[in-house]
Formats: structure tokens, C-alpha cells, sequence
């Protein structure tokens, strides 16, 4: 698969794409805590709100069709957060452990360490999420935590798994902005 797959920015064209692919989280999985459908356009205003602040937003591409999407975002909106995003990953439900995730998520990291950050988080849903845990491992994510039964969905109560990656100086330099006192990355 990861031979045969394309990694490259997403486009407003890969919108429905990106939808369906969601939509089938919501209502099957627990990778999102989310539980109602988002449409096109509210997945738009998302993709653009995301891209105009300046983060990587990419997909996974094979033989022409969008298979899977990741994204960077914004890890908490207070300010001193600024230098920590959040990852997100979503593939096409029937094709997971192809090897499009590792090479979503390779991507993703290059593509925030050119940029200001240098923290990333990576929330997912459902401590035995054994797919989604080992692609961060496998990409240099530790494991902070979990905190229990903080959603329930499909009739059961679902723990959040944290892990977290130095993206470049990690924390061993101040991030080249702070002596001017900037508040944002973008």
C-alpha cells in the first residue's frame, strides 16, 4: 500500500471525500467522540479554518481516490499553547493497516516541524485502540496517559488515550519567535 499511495495537501476538491470518510467515525466508530454527521459544508468550514490559520492539512491518495486525511490543529486555544498542536487521523474504514496512517502521519510531522511547532498531541479514542496506538509509537509518540471513561458512545463509556512527540527542538530551545514575544504561529 504505502508504495502505491500518495501523500499530498488537501484540497476543497477532497472535501466530500473527506466527509464520507468521517461520517463512517461518527456512526461506527469511537476514534471521534463526535455523534452527530457533520455535511459538506460544515467539514468545508472546518478544512478552512484550519488551513487559513496556517496548519498542514493533508490525504492520502490511491489510484485517484481520497483514502484517508490528517491534520494538524490548534491543541488548546489559550495562548501559551501556541507552539503545541493536536494531530488527527481518519482512513477509509475498510482500508486501516495498509500503511496510508504511517505515511499520513510521517507527513503530518515533517510538515509541523518546518513550521513553528514543537509539541504534538495525539488524543485518541478508546484505550484499545491497538491501530491508532501503535502508528503514533511507531512514529515516536510516548504514552502520557489515558483518562477513563470520558465518552460514551455506542452504549458503552470510552476512555481518551493521550500521546505526545517533541516535533524539532522539542522543548530543549525556546521556539525562535519568543524572544520578539509573538502570540501565534500562523
Amino acid at each position: 500500500m504505502t508504495d502505491s499511495c500518495l501523500v499530498r495537501p488537501a484540497t476543497d476538491q477532497d472535501i466530500t471525500a473527506i466527509t464520507q470518510i468521517y461520517a463512517w467515525h461518527v456512526v461506527n466508530g469511537i476514534a471521534t467522540f463526535e455523534e452527530t454527521v457533520p455535511d459538506c459544508v460544515q467539514m468545508r468550514k472546518r478544512f478552512t479554518d484550519i488551513t487559513t490559520q496556517g496548519y498542514p492539512y493533508i490525504v492520502a491518495e490511491k489510484d485517484g481516490e481520497v483514502i484517508g486525511y490528517a491534520y494538524a490543529s490548534s491543541f488548546r486555544p489559550r495562548v501559551a499553547y501556541r507552539y503545541t498542536v493536536e494531530n488527527a487521523i481518519y482512513l477509509r474504514h475498510d482500508l486501516g493497516r495498509l500503511g496510508a496512517g504511517s505515511r499520513l502521519l510521517a507527513e503530518l510531522i515533517r510538515l509541523c516541524e518546518a513550521g513553528p511547532w514543537r509539541q504534538m498531541i495525539a488524543v485518541i479514542g478508546d484505550s484499545a485502540n491497538a491501530a491508532s496506538i501503535g502508528v503514533h509509537r511507531k512514529a515516536g509518540f510516548e504514552m502520557i496517559g489515558a483518562l477513563p471513561a470520558t465518552g460514551f458512545k455506542h452504549g458503552r463509556w470510552v476512555d481518551t488515550v493521550l500521546m505526545q512527540r517533541p516535533l524539532s527542538d522539542g522543548n530543549r530551545t525556546p521556539p525562535n519567535d519568543a524572544a520578539l514575544g509573538a502570540h501565534a504561529p500562523a
